[in-house]
């Protein structure tokens, strides 16, 4: 379990997600700016799934800042916010952009299956695309609820297993490799970005958050789902860019709107 977590923290430490796609202006400040512009364009429902006008005056944790745009966005919101992520390399990306723009938070390194909070310190705990790299998901989640009042919200995305991005990735790493018998499960594990990473089915999601009072679950389209996009760290290549141009896009959108990779998961303590 902590080989893979090494696995896992070495992948991300050798570049924050989307910091090779997003991180380009002329200085600093320009960077961080186009890097939040552009996520919000292709993750859209971000906003409307967080509603981080509503985070005012709570006592917020963020696991996994990452490049530290909806940690900008939670802090410029007005909440008392702290942070943590499993890389050095992104506590230092978001130390250096509350630092530029003048906004206040407390990060540090830790580890989403301990953290390093007190019981029922949080208000509401945030964390989009984080959890099911760790390799003891149910783990981070009791953790999350640990760490919550009573009455306090998670707000959680995680990835959805039926989703047309694992299809996709099942077509070209398992039956075009002759090898149809080959699991979701394995190709989440193996192709979609660091290692061990993993997918779930809405029921095995309300499981892993049984211990809330009241859980909501929602699935969404993706840019990847679609193909929309040039996003991604590991796959690239002609066939793909062909591909973006023939997808049928029109027909996911119409006959499977809920075969989308990103589940959003409302929690209730």
């Amino acid at each position: 379990m902590e080989k893979n977590k090494e696995l896992v923290k070495e992948f991300w430490n050798a570049a924050s997600c989307g910091e090779e796609l997003y991180l380009k202006g002329s200085d600093e400040v320009s960077q961080f700016n186009h890097q939040l512009s552009i996520r919000y364009q292709l993750e859209p429902y971000i906003l409307s799934f967080a509603q981080f006008e509503s985070f005012k005056n709570k006592k917020v944790l963020e696991i996994g800042v990452g490049l530290g745009a909806d940690h900008q966005k939670i802090a410029e919101n007005g909440a008392i916010l702290e942070g943590c992520d499993l890389t050095e390399r992104a506590i230092e990306h978001t130390n250096r952009r509350f630092k530029l723009l003048g906004l206040q938070t407390k990060l540090q390194v830790a580890d989403a299956e301990a953290l390093p909070y007190a019981n029922n310190q949080f208000d509401i705990v945030y964390s989009w695309g984080v959890i099911h790299h760790s390799p003891n998901t149910p783990k981070a989640v009791a953790e999350i609820h640990r760490v919550l009042t009573t009455g306090g919200t998670a707000k959680i995305m995680i990835y959805h297993k039926y989703a047309m991005v694992g299809y996709m990735l099942w077509l070209r790493y398992a039956l075009l490799k002759f090898k149809p018998f080959t699991t979701l499960e394995t190709i989440y594990a193996n192709y979609l970005e660091s290692p061990g990473t993993k997918a779930y089915t809405v029921n095995e999601a309300m499981q892993l958050f049984k211990d809330f009072s009241k859980v909501e679950i929602d699935t969404v389209l993706t840019h990847g789902d679609l193909l929309s996009s040039n996003a991604g760290q590991r796959h690239k290549g002609i066939v793909l860019t062909i591909a973006r141009y023939l997808f049928p896009r029109w027909i996911i959108k119409t006959f499977f709107p809920k075969q989308g990779l990103f589940m959003l998961i409302t929690a209730v303590k």
